[in-house]
């Protein structure tokens, strides 16, 4: 079997998507690593590093996963282009 696209295929996986993929893994693996978090100081406010640390991954998410959505969408509308203008 050849790993080759067929000519006018376009490819499944770009760089865009990848980079999209390592914007969602990001947060998860941040949140999931637990020992690198898991400890009081240095306390925000009177709020332990344990807590503030989880709270601050939620817009930091939300950043990485607009990002990966910009880069999808952007991904979608050349592959739309493209199929467009390999079909004239």
């Amino acid at each position: 079997m050849s790993s080759e696209t067929p000519p006018g295929a376009l490819p499944a996986v770009t760089p865009a998507r990848v980079l999209a993929g390592l914007c969602l893994l990001v947060p998860v693996v941040a949140t999931l690593w637990v020992s690198s978090y898991t400890k009081a100081t240095p306390a925000l406010g009177g709020v332990p590093f344990f807590y503030w640390y989880q709270l601050l991954w939620v817009p930091v998410s939300a950043v990485f996963t607009v990002g990966a959505y910009l880069l999808i969408n952007r991904d979608e509308k050349a592959r739309k282009a493209a199929r467009a203008g390999g079909g004239q």
